[in-house]
């Protein structure tokens, strides 16, 4: 159990070093994710002890909104004089998630076999 939290917080750590060397415009525990999904795949199974520490913490994944609960309640009168450009950055940034994730399972998926004529599907 401990080495599968070492893994998930040493995969968040070199994303943030990484994030921090290059100054990418990403966040570090986006890129500790990709990291950890690599070594995932190199291993080609997801470890017991880390399925049971995910788990738990997709269990109370729920207070990990609490901070982010109190962003809003605190920066409320700058949400206000800012709710359309929020709205609208959101809204877009919806569609436009949804169509690139879209377009990326059409071209992954594998192309339908045409049927001839005469043939009943």
């Amino acid at each position: 159990m401990l080495g599968a939290v070492t893994l998930l917080l040493s995969c968040q750590l070199a994303g943030e070093i990484l994030v921090r060397l290059v100054d990418a415009p990403l966040p570090g525990p986006v890129l500790g994710m990709v990291f950890l999904f690599l070594i995932l795949l190199a291993r080609g199974h997801v470890a017991e002890p880390l399925d049971r520490v995910t788990g738990t913490l997709l269990d109370h994944l729920s207070l990990l909104f609490v901070p982010a609960g109190v962003g809003v309640i605190r920066y409320a009168r700058q949400i206000e004089e800012q709710w359309l450009a929020i709205s609208v950055s959101l809204i877009a940034g919806t569609v436009i998630a949804i169509a690139v994730t879209a377009w990326i399972a059409a071209r992954l998926m594998p192309p339908e076999h045409e049927h001839e004529h005469g043939d009943a599907p």
